[in-house]
């Protein structure tokens, strides 16, 4: 699929970004760790989710296609480090209820895996249940990396299941070593460096 429209998304769509973002990891072996219940899970996923998407409407960058069927959320980390979100501790807390401890290692395991030096951090790129293998993903990859590649910085995410890392993989991302959850539940590091370079 070729000619996604994809634009900014500002403030107002944070809730629909994070619900959007809870629908499409929700059957994903990490959120079933994360929240146990499936009955309550999307909800808490939706509500965790809307904490980062917001930090990410202030110190990131919100890409989403015109149809909102796919969205990208990405926080530079070049120059002066943004300021963490406010109250962060409690609001997860309070979105995450019982399961806040899982969501609390799970951050210490990305801070903990995190590389150092300038880069541009993918959080999430989510796509629609039912628009998923239509090109959406590449569509919002290829919007954010031609920046990526015009300014000479590197991209680093963390995949979550083996398909979006063989799709990162086709996007010019390499894969380090895997960390895990305490299941056993693996997360794939990956770094591209910008094209040309």
């Amino acid at each position: 699929m070729t000619g996604v429209p994809v634009e900014r998304l500002g403030a107002g769509e944070t809730r629909a970004v994070a619900e959007l973002i809870a629908t499409a990891f929700e059957p994903l072996a990490v959120t079933a760790w994360l929240v146990p219940d499936e009955a309550k899970r999307e909800a808490v996923l939706a509500g965790n989710f809307e904490i980062l998407v917001d930090h990410a409407m202030r110190h990131g960058l919100v890409h989403g296609t015109a149809d909102r069927s796919g969205v990208a959320v990405w926080f530079p980390q070049v120059g002066e480090p943004a300021p963490p979100p406010a109250d962060y501790d409690d609001r997860v807390a309070a979105a995450c209820g019982e399961w806040t401890g899982r969501f609390q290692h799970l951050d210490e395991l990305f801070e903990a895996n995190h590389p150092h030096g300038a880069h541009h951090h993918l959080v999430f790129l989510a796509i629609a249940p039912g628009r998923q293998g239509r090109g959406i993903g590449t569509a919002l990859l290829r919007h954010h990396h031609a920046v990526l590649d015009a300014e000479g910085v590197p991209g680093y995410l963390e995949a979550s299941t083996e398909r979006s890392r063989d799709l990162y993989a086709r996007h010019g991302y390499r894969e380090s070593e895997p960390f895990r959850l305490p299941d056993g539940t693996p997360f794939f590091p990956m770094w591209r460096e910008p094209a040309g370079r």
